[in-house]
């Protein structure tokens, strides 16, 4: 069932500074899509690669408010409503609510319709937003247009350190921001929401210390690789084994705005997740 879908995040910085961000078409462009047009209030466009269905800008706007931006987005014929508001927690905190109607996870599941890619889009961007205002390097964005997902990110933190966090449950909990319990051993779980799950993925390689993959069934495989790099970890992410036909690109765009996250775990020494519950 189709169902509003609500994402709060925080962001290190005064609200004119997220404002410029959002609205900005330079900025946009960084951050958000491949393509982006500004001109507020009659104009707020985005698409490209970077975008589902966006072979082009399907984005109408709403209403216009001194830190609110409405707009009506098509996306598989629909017209969904989009609206990113920002509100001030205090000089140099942002609290980013983003509400995006016409979601329904069923669509994430089978893929029958292009606005299951509306969560981890929203997600992915979001991180990236934040990523952006702060000053930090992006996290690579999803390619729609493609059925090859392999990405690389490089994380300021020791290998053995990052290779913790990512087989460990209570760390990887911690910064994937759900449940996770993982045996990372070969023929082990990998539980999205516990080990109550009744259908895990299987861990079917591991390289202690350096690499894993994991079956997630149809939707196919997904392995990582460490790497040393100049003082750093290169982490490198791969999905395989689904059908080309129809990639599972909501499911990538979550992998990836859990590695911004993975990211700000190691290298923000005052670490706290950007996420904050919505009400």
């Amino acid at each position: 069932m189709s169902e509003p879908m609500i994402l709060r995040a925080r962001v290190a910085a005064p609200v004119k500074e997220v404002w410029h961000a959002l609205t900005d078409p330079a900025a946009l462009r960084t951050w958000l899509a491949e393509h982006a047009e500004v001109d507020l209030p009659g104009r707020f466009e985005f698409w490209g690669r970077f975008t589902p269905d966006g072979d082009a800008p399907r984005q109408r706007v709403l209403n216009v408010g001194d830190h609110t931006l409405r707009l009506e987005w098509t996306l598989g014929g629909v017209a969904t409503t989009s609206e990113i508001s920002l509100e001030e927690e205090g000089p140099e905190s942002t609290i980013v609510t983003l509400n995006q109607s016409h979601f329904d996870f069923q669509d994430v599941i089978t893929g029958a319709s292009v606005r299951g890619n509306l969560q981890t889009f929203w997600g992915l961007s979001l991180a990236n937003l934040t990523d952006h205002v702060e000053g930090r390097p992006l996290t690579p964005k999803v390619d729609y247009t493609s059925a090859t997902m392999r990405e690389e990110v490089l994380i300021d933190a020791p290998m053995a350190e990052v290779y913790d966090s990512l087989v460990d449950s209570e760390k990887a909990t911690r910064w994937f921001g759900y449940k996770i319990e993982i045996e990372p051993r070969v023929g082990g779980r990998w539980a999205m929401g516990g080990f109550d799950n009744p259908d895990p993925a299987k861990v079917i390689d591991l390289d202690e210390g350096r690499a894993m993959a994991v079956d997630w069934g149809p939707i196919g495989i997904t392995s990582w690789e460490l790497a040393e790099s100049g003082g750093r970890t290169k982490l490198t992410f791969v999905q395989s084994g689904f059908d080309e036909a129809r990639p599972p690109h909501a499911g990538w765009a979550g992998w990836l705005s859990g590695l911004a996250e993975l990211r700000r775990f190691h290298e923000l020494p005052d670490w706290k997740p950007i996420w904050i519950e919505a009400s």
